[in-house]
């Protein structure tokens, strides 16, 4: 943008050059004098990127993530197609003077539960994927995510439903993304694998397994992330990935070799081009349901 003045005294032009940049949305931007320091950027206050992420969840803007980066002093928003620049001024409007310490990412797509029709465990007129199985005493169950455990009574290895695996014992969505489904088929095995189920670091290499996609691999770019998934649904506490996902993978697991991290709860984009995609922590669905990975 050019703007031109001109000087009564002297009657010359003086042109000035404004360069803006932008991340995402709007930016204020301080242009220092020639010869001038620019003012360091204060480092944030204890309990102000807890008060930044409070204020973000209380925008309730859809289609939008974050997490806070302690050791960059930083709150990290992803936003998806589906979030308008006028939303993401709200968002920024309810940040207030904080808006320094917060980093915005667009991505394509839009943030939904994985939820489907098609093969693995089906319930009602849906299907998602088996997460890990586990055990209290000597009873089986396995987990999946909770916004399937909330559409079914009832899980079936067939979309005929005709083998009967069991029923949905606990489910909790929104909040938690995490349901508990019990083996009550003598004849299905449920073999284990997993020795642990620690929590996951940033920059851990991770891989995933469901029903629409198979396996692929990423790595861990964000913990204790909240998604406002579009549509409705609030979830606080999740892994986030740059690991694919699609429709139908759902409530599969997230582990690295034999640790078992988490259940697929969510993202957007595809195993195509690429996505972001958030994970249920399954060491708090265990902590929950009393139950263990074998």
């Amino acid at each position: 943008m050019r703007t031109t003045r001109t000087t009564p005294r002297t009657g010359t032009r003086r042109r000035f050059r404004l360069l803006a940049a932008t991340l995402g949305l709007l930016t204020a931007t301080a242009v220092a004098a020639p010869g001038a320091a620019a003012a360091p950027t204060p480092a944030p206050q204890p309990g102000q990127l807890s008060a930044v992420s409070d204020a973000i969840l209380n925008a309730e803007v859809d289609g939008t993530a974050w997490y806070v980066d302690e050791a960059a002093g930083r709150v990290v928003v992803t936003a998806d197609s589906t979030v308008t620049p006028l939303a993401l001024g709200r968002l920024m409007s309810a940040v207030g003077t904080n808006a320094a310490a917060v980093d915005i990412h667009r991505v394509p797509g839009t943030f939904t539960p994985l939820v489907a029709a098609g093969d693995a465990i089906y319930g009602g007129q849906y299907r998602c994927s088996l997460g890990f199985n586990v055990m209290s005493g000597s009873t089986y169950y396995f987990l999946t995510a909770g916004h399937c455990g909330n559409v079914a009574p009832d899980w079936y290895t067939d979309a005929n439903h005709t083998t009967r695996i069991g029923p949905t014992v606990s489910s909790t969505f929104p909040g938690h993304d995490y349901a508990l489904v019990r083996y009550d088929n003598a004849a299905l095995s449920h073999p284990g694998g997993f020795t642990s189920a620690p929590n996951a670091f940033v920059g851990e290499s991770v891989q995933r397994t469901g029903s629409t996609t198979g396996t692929h691999g990423g790595t861990v770019t964000g913990l204790n992330a909240t998604v406002r998934y579009t549509g409705g649904g609030t979830v606080r506490g999740l892994i986030q990935t740059n690991v694919c996902a699609e429709q139908g993978d759902s409530g599969g697991p997230l582990y690295d070799g034999t640790k078992a991290l988490g259940l697929t709860s969510g993202g957007s984009g595809n195993c195509t081009s690429g996505g972001t995609t958030f994970y249920q922590p399954v060491n708090a669905a265990l902590s929950a349901y009393g139950v263990s990975v074998y």
